[in-house]
């Protein structure tokens, strides 16, 4: 029997589950415009523990949302998951976002395609077919004919934050957009489970989120 705490903070939602044997027993989760990691995360930790009537040190593993994502959003999880595991000497799972959020629809007819927003018209992309990856993570900007290999072949669903960008520019027939879907830590609960079970753990100590590309930071102007 395992215990997991899984944090999800790669986008918007705040998000924090506790597993037990893959299965969701509880979930806090905000998604308010903002970005309110830094004030809600501890918080939902402590709220999914006491709701669960367990204690902290009965965890197990502690899964983190891995990216890709926002910057800041993916330190605050890492940062707090790192702790965790270090103060309760329990492993680390990473778990890739895009599959995360691919994984909360099911399809049985298509392909799924996540997407996250990368600002402007980029999006963090991947393609699943059957719960399987069928393509790199990529940062990709956005036109006319994006993801037309796949829109000629399938029925397409396009979710994520990034979709909603999306939907004017690609028209393409077999193109179908399903919305209000942010990665959350309740559909991490399975899959941290299934790498807990074959120890596909990560090293806490230099262990890092994958941004996919470099942060960048903005020079304020001077102010004459």
């Amino acid at each position: 029997m395992a215990y997991i705490l899984n944090i999800e903070t790669a986008t918007k939602n705040c998000s924090v589950s506790l597993a037990h044997n893959g299965e969701t027993v509880s979930l806090k989760e905000i998604n308010d415009g903002g970005y309110s990691h830094a004030e809600k995360l501890h918080e939902f930790i402590k709220d999914v523990i006491k709701e669960s009537k367990i204690k902290i040190t009965d965890l197990d593993a502690i899964a983190v949302s891995k990216g890709p994502g926002s910057y800041t959003g993916l330190r605050i999880g890492v940062s707090a998951a790192k702790g965790l595991c270090f103060a309760l000497n329990i492993p680390l799972i990473s778990i890739n976002t895009l599959k995360s959020l691919a994984n909360s629809v099911s399809i049985s007819n298509g392909i799924t395609i996540p997407l996250l927003d990368a600002r402007r018209m980029e999006v963090y992309s991947e393609v699943f077919k059957n719960n399987n990856s069928m393509r790199n993570i990529l940062a990709e900007i956005i036109d006319e004919t994006s993801f037309s290999e796949y829109l000629n072949e399938y029925k397409v669903y396009f979710l994520g934050d990034g979709a909603e960008k999306c939907k004017e520019i690609i028209t393409h027939k077999n193109a179908n957009f399903i919305d209000n879907k942010f990665p959350s830590a309740k559909e991490m609960s399975l899959l941290s489970y299934e790498k807990y079970k074959i120890n596909d753990i990560e090293d806490v100590a230099y262990f890092e989120p994958f941004y996919l590309k470099d942060f960048l930071v903005t020079k304020p102007k001077k102010i004459i």
